[in-house]
């Protein structure tokens, strides 16, 4: 039988005992690339929404929940007329008592109040139908939300105790903008007893425009009350996050070398001790102490890289799962570094769990080996 054959056949003598340890290391490493697929769908969507829409600025309350908090509606004009501001958009938002998630759509169904002639601000051009009428009780639906919860155009939704016609159908990439509605401003304003307010105020900036300046200028306009951030600084802000579950992938990393390497070691001190003549008998044949410990070094490596395809397996399917929970409007982000940092955590695994019973097989006296019964 060939070296290679033997590293290949040995490590599976105990089949049981092979699996567990198995088994064990997949785990850690189906976490890690989970973990890491997860996080990059979260980025990936995250830069995707903030930068779909046709604004450059967002303007919210300063000292608030970013789009939750109330601006008066007179800070919109205000703000276009400041030098540098192309158009400003004041949108209302609101919550009714709908959740999309469990139809299906991704989080909280929100309407969003805005007047007709500022869609563009927010990248709605064009729709499927046609578009609301200002002060009217008619809506138009994000793709998303029409189909999580399966409305098409002319059907009519009761939102805040009024029914609404909904007179069209849009899809503008934004994953909060097409789960959810927009309407008339007005309209929005009355039903829900907020007169001259809006929750958050979207700025085009003039061609060339230094946005950072832009922002400061804004600031400076209303100190302690509003604040604006254009969508990268949103991403920046967002991903530092989301940078929280990147450390909890190294330390879950950490984690899966501790306990699969004492797996491994268990695993491949059995196997020596099981083998004591065997490995005797190859010494006495001629087999250097080096040769005997590339053996079980690779037998070990064997078994941490099975452990690494089955826990990438597992991993991609657990991503995959839990990110269907969210309605499937995030998907895992398949990326070279998370699966090669899965392999690369399984060979360190092999080699720091193996250094130890490959010492020490390749130590053995071959007269005590043969001995041995």
């Amino acid at each position: 039988m060939s070296y290679l054959s033997l590293i290949l056949k040995n490590p599976f003598r105990n089949k049981t005992r092979s699996a567990l340890a198995i088994v064990g290391i997949a785990v850690g490493i189906a976490t890690i690339v989970a973990l890491g697929l997860v996080t990059g769908g979260l980025k990936a969507a995250t830069s995707e929404t903030l930068n779909a829409g046709g604004s450059d600025l967002t303007v919210t309350e300063a000292n608030s929940n970013f789009m939750s908090g109330t601006i008066d509606e007179a800070r919109v004009e205000e703000l276009n007329n400041i030098s540098g501001v192309k158009n400003a958009a004041g949108v209302l938002r609101k919550t009714p008592s709908i959740n999309i998630t469990a139809e299906g759509g991704f989080g909280s169904f929100s309407v969003n109040g805005i007047k007709l002639d500022k869609l563009s601000v927010v990248d709605i051009n064009s729709v499927e139908g046609t578009l609301f009428s200002s002060g009217s009780n008619e809506i138009i639906l994000g793709k998303t939300a029409a189909e999580s919860l399966d409305k098409k155009v002319g059907d009519t939704i009761n939102l805040f105790g009024e029914d609404f016609t909904i007179t069209g159908i849009f899809e503008t990439g934004n994953i909060m903008y097409d789960g959810g509605a927009f309407t008339s401003l007005d309209t929005l304003q009355d039903l829900t007893n907020s007169p001259g307010e809006v929750s958050t105020i979207y700025v085009q900036a003039n061609d060339n425009t230094n946005l950072t300046e832009l922002s400061q200028t804004i600031k400076d306009y209303y100190p302690n009350e509003l604040t604006a951030t254009s969508a990268s600084a949103l991403t920046d802000r967002i991903n530092e996050g989301l940078s929280i579950i990147d450390s909890a992938t190294w330390a879950i990393s950490l984690l899966a070398i501790f306990i699969g390497g004492v797996g491994v070691i268990n695993t491949m001190i059995m196997s020596v001790y099981e083998r004591t003549r065997e490995i005797g008998v190859l010494k006495a044949v001629g087999w250097r102490s080096r040769r005997i410990l590339g053996m079980i070094m690779g037998e070990s490596i064997v078994l941490t890289l099975i452990a690494a395809v089955v826990g990438t397996v597992l991993g991609i399917l657990a991503a995959v799962a839990g990110l269907s929970l969210l309605g499937g409007e995030i998907s895992p982000a398949y990326s070279l570094d998370v699966f090669v940092r899965g392999f690369l955590v399984a060979i360190l695994v092999g080699v720091l769990g193996g250094i130890y019973p490959a010492y020490r097989a390749s130590r053995l006296p071959p007269t005590e080996a043969l001995r041995y019964e």
